[in-house]
């Protein structure tokens, strides 16, 4: 090392720097702060604005290069707080800036390298002396290889941007007009942010071709490095998939969205785990869960199958695996809260009060499945509803009607698009206890197509044997569902299949008597109607008298939804009146409500008591009853016999049980032809016509038979039909009369159109004794056990009669039969 002096002062201003080695010709800013140093600063700019500038010493052995350790080189010999390298570059302030926040920016450019020779002072700022450093000079010998140290240093810088080194955009055509090595390798050291040791160690060296030499070997490491993180960076990418990716985005953006607080800090996960614990679920439950749960972690979280685990898994926390609502068993209170939803049914109540009565003695006792059977209308889903109420427990009404695919109870497989449990569980959720009442609504009406038969899915959901370990295809693990109180309704039970029918308790809930609709107007109906128009019972009396005109002028029904609706339009039309009256000022008048202000309020009368006349006496016209799925209905039949080959005609599109019937009427008519006094050229020259008139509804069932051949016998011996009598019963080839179902609704239609006499079968007894004695000593019922008997009471004069008329003659007036049926439905007699 040579020291010289070189017009440099011999006492000059040190500005010691952090983090930065200062080459000459360099031009950079530098920020300070402290007082020390901008005193430094002011007392250069006072004289010569020369100043010293060198890096503070840094304990950096390990980013040295072999050759740079333990060197003269890295010598700092000023004392703390002053300890900066010994070799320094002398700057020329080129000006200063004081900014707002106030520190003071300070334009230098380096001149010469310099070595501190003594720190002379360190108050007010430290002031050193300080000797120039000058490079050896370069003979003819070395110059060959300054050429081609230069050279490379030149391609190596070029392969370190091409690898992505960010460069200042003009260093490499600032080097192509350097020519002195020592200047190039201070040009490239002060572009290549090196290390402070390394950079100290370039700018210490004296000799420009040994600075280069040095300079090269960074180079060389440099290019190595950023060659071997190229080559790291793309094995990464070529890993990498486009799932992992988004995977890495998403977690980005995540913990974006926490540190902005949009999230709440919470893991999904975490949330799920939770979830599970407090769910309480079973044992196989708990374990599909877990199962689940760990599966979702290793999943991307945004992607479609996540999504549908994270689904089943919070279906598995919301169901109500332990959760019951607390049953009551006070009888005295149920009654009287069934007694107050409903009048009459009182062997419904019974069948509650003793299940009631049943879990309170036994409280493991496995539920009912009841199942109402009766006519649209008489409260069968309301009555579900009061049971849950008198029980506290809490009401789910599923509507079978038209389902058609079984997943709709069993639920689909996870496997599918859009996947979800089937209702039960649906419902389950929704309440959240697993001991609701659980009414299935219209069962009978449930169909079955190529996906499956729900009423198959139903046996073991209603088998208290089987639906303690019911399954979902969805859930997929056992869910108790023994606890649950499943009560079905339907309009008839021919539609139920038997295996399905079998696992119910059926109780027939029959359509109301005329006393009964009036009672039930009186203390449920009319009360509701006025609240719900915002009437008060002072302003609205409807006398009974008004309420029997409703019953049989306006509605001719089993049950009480046209009753209803009659009732809430008188109500919604005094509302109105009121609220007129209200507008214009005028005070409020209270509305008694009779027969009169009925007609005028609903209009004209639908049914009259003359549609059946009752003092009429036709031949070939018998009236029969029958049992539809909206109750019970009046049938006419009529017979014409007419020219012909003996031909049977069947018109009014009957099934084929009404069918067979007819034939077996009219085969047991022929067989007893001589004893009846009926010529037998009849049977072959007469037609005989059967009609059933309402033609577009369909009719089926037995229990026309003995009608039809009561209708046949008057057509065959020209005899008068009593039109006060009704008849029903199944009519065998040999004249027996055979039991038939649906007394109660048949009875009532006969009553609607004053129809008093009612001949049915003796074996039917046991039926009528159940019936209300009301309506039993409103009608007069005749058992029947042979067709015989009922000729007897059927016929005008009786039978046998005094005189048989026989032949052809006459059998045009035959008579004809007339069917009344306005809402007449398929009839299921049995």
């Amino acid at each position: 090392m040579q020291l010289v002096q070189d017009k440099l002062p011999e006492q000059i201003p040190l500005l010691p720097l952090k983090d930065i080695v200062v080459f000459p010709q360099m031009i950079l800013p530098v920020f300070i702060a402290e007082d020390v140093c901008l005193k430094a600063v002011e007392s250069a700019m006072a004289k010569d604005k020369l100043i010293l500038l060198s890096a503070f010493q840094v304990d950096n052995a390990s980013g040295r290069s072999p050759e740079n350790n333990g060197t003269t080189e890295l010598a700092a010999s000023s004392p703390v707080p002053f300890d900066v390298y010994d070799v320094g570059t002398v700057a020329m302030v080129m000006r200063t800036r004081r900014l707002p926040d106030g520190r003071v920016k300070v334009l230098v450019q380096g001149v010469r390298k310099a070595c501190i020779k003594e720190l002379l002072q360190q108050e007010p700022f430290p002031l050193v002396k300080v000797s120039a450093l000058a490079d050896e000079e370069i003979n003819k010998e070395m110059a060959s290889e300054a050429e081609a140290l230069s050279r490379t240093v030149r391609d190596q810088l070029e392969k370190l941007v091409a690898l992505g080194k960010a460069l200042t955009p003009d260093i490499l055509v600032l080097l192509d007009d350097v020519t002195d090595p020592g200047r190039l390798a201070d040009l490239v050291a002060s572009n290549m942010n090196l290390k402070i040791a390394d950079a100290q160690w370039v700018l210490a060296t004296t000799g420009g071709l040994e600075r280069l030499r040095r300079v090269h070997k960074l180079l060389v490491r440099e290019v190595e490095v950023h060659s071997a993180q190229q080559r790291i960076q793309s094995a990464a990418k070529e890993e990498v998939g486009r799932a992992s990716r988004e995977h890495y985005l998403r977690e980005q953006l995540r913990a974006i969205r926490s540190e902005l607080g949009e999230l709440d800090g919470k893991d999904d996960l975490e949330e799920l785990r939770d979830r599970i614990q407090r769910a309480q679920m079973s044992s196989d439950a708990l374990a599909e869960a877990s199962k689940q749960i760990k599966r979702l972690e290793r999943m991307n979280q945004d992607s479609s199958e996540a999504t549908i685990t994270r689904t089943y898994i919070e279906w598995l926390c919301e169901l109500p695996w332990a959760k019951a609502s607390e049953i009551n068993l006070d009888i005295i209170q149920c009654q009287k809260i069934l007694e107050e939803d409903h009048f009459g049914l009182e062997k419904i109540k019974d069948r509650i009060l003793e299940f009631i009565a049943v879990k309170k003695l036994n409280p493991d006792a496995k539920g009912p499945i009841i199942c109402f059977v009766g006519p649209p209308g008489v409260g069968k889903t309301s009555l579900g509803r009061s049971i849950a109420k008198s029980l506290g427990r809490k009401f789910v009404r599923l509507s079978l009607g038209g389902m058609r695919d079984e997943a709709e109870i069993r639920g689909h497989r996870r496997t599918y698009v859009g996947a979800q449990p089937g209702r039960l569980m649906q419902a389950l959720k929704n309440v959240q206890v697993k001991n609701p009442v659980i009414m299935l609504d219209e069962i009978d009406k449930l169909g079955s197509d190529y996906k499956g038969d729900p009423a198959s899915a139903l046996l073991e959901v209603l088998d208290p044997e089987q639906n303690h370990n019911f399954s979902d295809h969805y859930i997929n693990v056992p869910f108790d569902l023994s606890q649950v109180m499943f009560i079905a309704n339907a309009n008839r039970l021919d539609t139920i299949p038997a295996p399905l029918r079998d696992r119910l308790e059926v109780i027939e809930v029959s359509g109301y008597s005329e006393d009964e609709k009036r009672e039930i107007a009186k203390q449920y109906i009319i009360p509701k109607s006025i609240e719900q128009t915002g009437l008060t019972s002072d302003l609205v009396q409807i006398q009974d008298s008004a309420v029997e005109l409703m019953i049989n002028s306006y509605t001719r029904e089993s049950g009480l939804r046209h009753l209803e609706k009659h009732i809430a339009s008188i109500t919604r039309k005094i509302a109105r009146n009121v609220a007129e009256s209200d507008a214009t000022g005028k005070s409020r008048k209270v509305w008694k409500v009779t027969p009169k202000v009925a007609r005028e309020l609903l209009g004209e009368e639908r049914y009259t008591s003359e549609e059946h006349d009752c003092t009429a006496q036709r031949v070939g016209v018998a009236t029969g009853l029958a049992y539809t799925s909206v109750g019970g209905e009046i049938l006419y039949i009529e017979v014409n016999l007419l020219p012909g080959k003996g031909s049977l005609i069947l018109t009014g599109q009957l099934g084929d049980v009404m069918k067979e019937s007819a034939h077996a009427a009219l085969s047991h008519i022929k067989s007893r032809s001589a004893s009846l006094g009926i010529d037998a050229k009849m049977f072959t020259e007469m037609d005989v016509h059967l009609h059933f008139p309402a033609g577009a509804i369909p009719k089926d069932g037995p229990s026309a038979g003995v009608t039809i051949a009561c209708a046949l016998l008057s057509a065959f011996v020209k005899r008068p039909i009593r039109q006060d009598v009704a008849m029903t019963g199944e009519l065998t080839l040999h004249g027996r009369v055979l039991p038939v179902g649906g007394l109660r609704e048949k009875i009532l239609a006969a009553l609607r159109v004053g129809i008093k006499k009612i001949c049915v079968p003796e074996k039917n007894k046991s039926a009528i004794a159940e019936l209300p004695a009301s309506l039993r000593k409103r009608a007069e019922i005749h058992y029947v056990s042979q067709i015989d008997d009922l000729w007897n009471e059927t016929l005008q004069g009786g039978w046998p009669a005094p005189s048989v008329t026989t032949g052809v003659e006459g059998a045009a007036a035959g008579g004809q039969v007339r069917l009344v049926a306005e809402s007449v439905q398929q009839d299921s007699a049995h």
